[in-house]
């Protein structure tokens, strides 16, 4: 046997057992539609003076000399959402973000937007929770499920300690966030972690649909990017 044909062979065996690595298709990739061109704004709307796109990332700034007078919001110009899986990576420096979603356009002239939001800040308290813009604030903080009921009435369980949970969340480097919306049940995750569950049966306030929008906070200069955006619709 020639010394090509036993390398062929040892290869073939290694792949035969599993101790050769191959290449594979991520798991969610089937289904994933792209939000982001890596190149420019195309299908987002947001104020141009906040909002570009850097090093393939969509990059929100503010700054000390033109401070924010209202929250701003990059608003994306697909389909409203309804049942869906959000992928997608963020890295924030100093400050407060957000992704809205399931939200409405309140002000389309000022870019305000209002409803269901992943939170993301820069400092160790909110990032992962369900916040609720121009609406009931605070839904589930990070560890928490929460169930309202469809009186209004919310029960608490705490599944994870807040601070633990934080620890795998990366200072000023890139996170992967997961959203998920499936009927009143609303999840959250970074790297791979469950932050925060809601199930949300209020009638007269939840929402079923809704625009997607990225945010930024009123407050101290910030820099916020988003980039390797995917979403995936659900039917049911």
């Amino acid at each position: 046997m020639n010394h090509d044909l036993r390398q062929l062979l040892s290869i073939l065996s290694l792949v035969a057992i599993g101790f050769l690595p191959t290449s594979a298709p991520s798991l969610h990739a089937e289904g994933f539609e792209s939000l982001c061109n890596g190149r420019d704004l195309e299908g987002w709307q947001g104020d141009p003076s906040l909002w570009s796109v850097e090093d393939g990332a969509i990059t929100g700034i503010t700054t000390a000399e033109k401070p924010l007078k209202h929250n701003s919001f990059l608003i994306w110009q697909g389909k409203p959402l309804a049942n869906f899986r959000l992928e997608l990576q963020y890295r924030i420096v100093d400050g407060n973000s957000g992704i809205q979603y399931r939200s409405r356009v309140i002000d389309p002239d000022k870019w305000i937007v209002g409803g269901y939001q992943a939170d993301i800040e820069a400092g160790e308290k909110y990032t992962g929770i369900l916040y609720e813009e121009k609406g009931r604030g605070i839904l589930a903080l990070r560890g928490e499920r929460s169930t309202i009921a469809a009186d209004g009435e919310s029960k608490k369980e705490t599944f994870a300690d807040a601070a633990e949970l934080q620890k795998n969340i990366r200072h000023e480097q890139w996170n992967d966030y997961v959203v998920e919306a499936r009927g009143s049940k609303l999840r959250h995750e970074i790297n791979g972690i469950v932050m925060s569950e809601t199930i949300d049966d209020e009638t007269e306030k939840r929402t079923a649909e809704g625009v997607l929008a990225l945010q930024v906070h009123v407050g101290p200069p910030m820099k916020v990017q988003f980039r390797n955006i995917r979403l995936k619709r659900f039917n049911d």
